[in-house]
């Protein structure tokens, strides 16, 4: 399965907390924690494993079925964005969900660029309308 973004996250929350116990970072210049607390990690965390359990497909699935997924994770990260007051995924975070949600797809043997093109999109815009973050 593609690397969860929240993986990455935790990941940099523990290389800042190393560099802070070993004295080479100045904890002003600390932002990991504030950008990524465990408990948005965490309901994060539960959207993803919500999203991968969805796409363990049996048969391939019709395009209404994927999209119906997409919709189910994207407006569940909406949610955990707004417990956040909108600021739980920026630029980049945004990217990195959109990417691992085709990324993750493609793995369940999902054409998404097919998938996309049947809907008159780009494959970038697959999640787009349900999108708040």
């Amino acid at each position: 399965m593609a690397e969860r973004p929240s993986d990455n996250w935790r990941q940099q929350v523990a290389e800042e907390a190393a560099e802070l116990a070993a004295g080479r970072l100045d904890p002003e210049k600390a932002y990991a924690t504030q950008l990524f607390p465990e408990p948005m990690l965490s309901e994060t965390d539960e959207v993803l494993a919500a999203f991968e359990a969805e796409i363990r497909w049996a048969e391939p699935p019709v395009d209404e079925e994927v999209f119906g997924v997409i919709e189910r994770t994207v407006l569940a990260l909406n949610e955990v964005n707004d417990r956040y007051e909108g600021a739980a995924y920026e630029t980049d975070e945004r990217e990195m969900l959109c990417a691992y949600i085709e990324a993750s797809l493609r793995e369940a043997r999902v054409d998404v660029d097919a998938l996309a093109s049947r809907r008159g999109i780009h494959v970038s815009e697959i999640t787009d309308d349900w999108r708040d973050w």
